[in-house]
């Protein structure tokens, strides 16, 4: 008579928070595999320059003003230049526009001054660039560089970090901070824009779609309606 075999279940209970974000990241790789950034660019400065425009507007709506931005202001050094009224109605619709067209000219003037028209590959230095915090450093580094210096934390990657009780913070450096213990380096980014492309797809802000969500299990708000909102 053969031994009857019992199918083990990874639980929340059974497994340490870092296997879980391992568990997480696994399944993000299968469910996500060509995921990448979402921001149409040419150069290291025009991702630089989308980023900064992604700050609370889609990315799909950065990805429509861009083309005839750069189509006008293709580098550091015409952006530099720009007439700011003009920089401003170009990038209008991506909203606070009046304060993006100030740090994408200030941030491209630094760069040409003091930073040779490149640029920099260092997240110190990037943080010195008018409008730039840690989110812009990481995308610019991970995504023209190819150098993974922390994780990139966004609306989607915040939320959904919270909700899969890695983090209990809501200030981003610190929810990075967590996360970097969590995760392996080399795929810091990779965990953000899969987690992001999730948060797009199944993990909704207003309206998450648990039962069809294949983390679920990893979720201990999974099925929370008021946790989820």
């Amino acid at each position: 008579m053969g031994t009857k075999t019992v199918p083990v279940t990874i639980t929340r209970k059974a497994i340490s928070k870092k296997q879980r974000a391992l568990e997480i990241l696994n399944r993000l790789q299968h469910l996500y595999p060509d995921a990448t950034c979402s921001l149409n660019y040419s150069t290291p400065v025009q991702l630089l320059v989308a980023t900064i425009l992604s700050a609370q507007c889609t990315d799909e709506r950065v990805n429509k003003v861009t083309p005839a931005l750069f189509a006008r202001f293709p580098d550091a050094a015409s952006l530099a230049n720009a007439d700011l009224a003009e920089l401003e109605d170009l990038v209008r619709s991506t909203g606070f526009y009046r304060n993006k067209a100030k740090n994408i000219q200030a941030a491209c003037r630094m760069i040409v001054t003091e930073f040779n028209s490149v640029v920099p590959n260092q997240m110190e230095q990037l943080l010195k660039l008018p409008g730039v915090a840690r989110k812009t450093a990481n995308v610019v580094l991970a995504h023209a560089y190819g150098i993974n210096a922390g994780v990139t934390v966004d609306t989607h990657v915040k939320r959904l970090s919270n909700h899969l009780g890695l983090t209990k913070h809501t200030d981003p450096v610190r929810i990075e901070q967590d996360l970097m213990k969590l995760l392996p380096q080399q795929d810091w980014e990779n965990w953000s824009i899969r987690l992001i492309y999730h948060g797009r797809a199944i993990c909704k802000a207003r309206s998450p779609v648990c039962i069809a969500c294949e983390l679920a299990d990893l979720c201990p708000d999974a099925n929370k309606p008021a946790a989820l909102g």
